[in-house]
């Protein structure tokens, strides 16, 4: 084996690990990133990119209906899969090049093939070894199916982008944002859709309201959720499968989807080599500063468990480098008030604490809410409502948390994000003045 050496080797090319290389390779740092899949990681390539792209997609379905109430009179539309899919992936593939060339431009070394740890600085891919005074893992997670009888014919969301055709009925096992996302976005590609989640209500983690109030509405779309209903076993059926159920009950469907989670993708990478320790589902343990137990091995992302969200990694990615390599004073991330969206159909988006972690936390606590018929339901028709949320503690009127559920939610939360992280106060969303008409005016008219 040859002997090449780095100031910091990624091990993982997606968005975290491309912005840590990039930043390091800025602040002079001689680097590589080790990747033996497509470049972009999970968000590019079978997350949020696509999966957003599906939303799109499935959203006209909805913007057909509705336009009839405003006059619109045309033919019925046909949905041809193959196009959105293939369409999807040049997409991907563009992106996946515009990565490259960014890594290209910033100096670091792509090193092609599966990375594995042989001890606490060297790393061997394919047929080289290479010698790192850093390295950082940024593998991100995977989907996780469980174990039961009949697992083979489950699909996970990796899948769904791929399918070569779609079928009639597809149900969905889970009940976080990944299952309540792809509901919505095959109900409104027109497939009859199953929800089977193990317990009572969606969305666990969020503010309870907004998850009940989502299930009633999707399952006024016509998405059947079997709430407290597990799947004992899954057998072919013909060209279908067939699902036995908690309860004695049976279900049928073209597609079995298992939303039910991810792990930390490490498999292979040779923690084993390393003083590197892992918690539950195999996430790397780091402190504070992203170090592992190993003092030359960081982790970032996904793939430490601990928020999983695409401008987390990134933002840990520039903390990290920067303390690694800036001349600056060093920087902590801050992990409060992080804005984040549900794609679901009407959409989700929250900042802050929910109402049942503000009444845990503070002594005080004002709620504000307002539920309303969204103005273009009016004419559009549709039983969607759009739901407003503030949560205040009242001894300071400091605003803790924003929530809502309604059309374009995480475009307008991601503008309240700011108010929130900067400590506003209910009476400054008071002062301000709303835009009309307008669903985000709520906020500021809430009393």
């Amino acid at each position: 084996m040859n002997t090449t050496d780095f100031d910091l080797l990624v091990i993982g090319a997606g968005s975290g690990g491309v912005r840590a290389a990039r930043m390091a390779a800025g602040y002079g740092a001689r680097v590589a990133v080790a990747e033996s899949q497509a470049l972009g990681g999970t968000c590019v390539n079978v997350g949020c990119v696509p999966k957003k792209l599906f939303v799109y997609a499935a959203e006209f379905s909805h913007a057909l209906s509705d336009a009839r109430g405003y006059g619109w009179e045309m033919p019925a539309a046909d949905f041809d899969w193959p196009t959105l899919r293939d369409n999807k992936t040049k997409e991907i593939e563009r992106l996946n090049g515009i990565y490259q060339k960014l890594l290209e431009e910033s100096g670091a070394t792509l090193l092609r093939g599966k990375a594995r740890l042989l001890d606490a600085h060297r790393v061997a891919i394919a047929d080289r070894e290479y010698h790192a005074r850093h390295i950082l893992i940024a593998t991100g997670g995977r989907p996780f199916i469980p174990e039961f009888p009949g697992r083979e014919h489950a699909l996970n969301s990796d899948d769904m982008f791929y399918l070569e055709q779609l079928p009639e009925r597809i149900a969905i096992v889970g009940g976080g944002y990944i299952a309540v996302e792809f509901s919505g976005i095959f109900k409104g590609l027109g497939i009859e859709i199953d929800l089977i989640y193990r317990r009572d209500r969606l969305l666990r983690g969020f503010d309870t309201e907004l998850g009940e109030t989502l299930a009633a509405q999707m399952q006024e779309r016509g998405i059947r959720i079997h709430f407290n209903t597990e799947v004992e076993r899954i057998e072919p059926a013909g060209a279908e499968f067939r699902a036995s159920l908690s309860g004695g009950g049976q279900l049928t469907a073209g597609a079995f989807l298992y939303a039910t989670g991810r792990k930390a993708n490490t498999s292979g990478l040779g923690l084993e080599n390393t003083r590197v320790q892992t918690g539950d589902g195999g996430a790397i343990r780091t402190d504070g500063s992203f170090c592992t137990a190993e003092p030359s091995i960081y982790a970032i992302g996904d793939v430490t468990g601990r928020v999983e969200l695409t401008p987390v990694a990134i933002r840990e990615a520039m903390v990290l480098t920067r303390n690694l390599f800036g001349d600056g004073e060093a920087t902590a991330m801050d992990y409060d008030n992080i804005p984040s969206a549900v794609f679901s159909q009407p959409a989700i988006g929250t900042v802050g604490l929910s109402e049942q972690q503000a009444r845990e936390r503070f002594a005080n606590v004002r709620v504000y809410r307002s539920e309303f018929r969204p103005l273009k339901a009016t004419l559009g028709g549709g039983g969607d409502r759009a739901l407003i949320k503030l949560v205040v503690d009242a001894d300071s009127d400091r605003v803790l948390g924003c929530h809502m559920l309604g059309d374009h939610a995480g475009e307008i939360i991601q503008g309240f994000a700011v108010a929130v992280q900067m400590g506003a106060t209910k009476a400054d969303f008071d002062r301000t003045i709303g835009i009309h008409p307008t669903a985000a005016e709520e906020f500021v008219t809430l009393r």
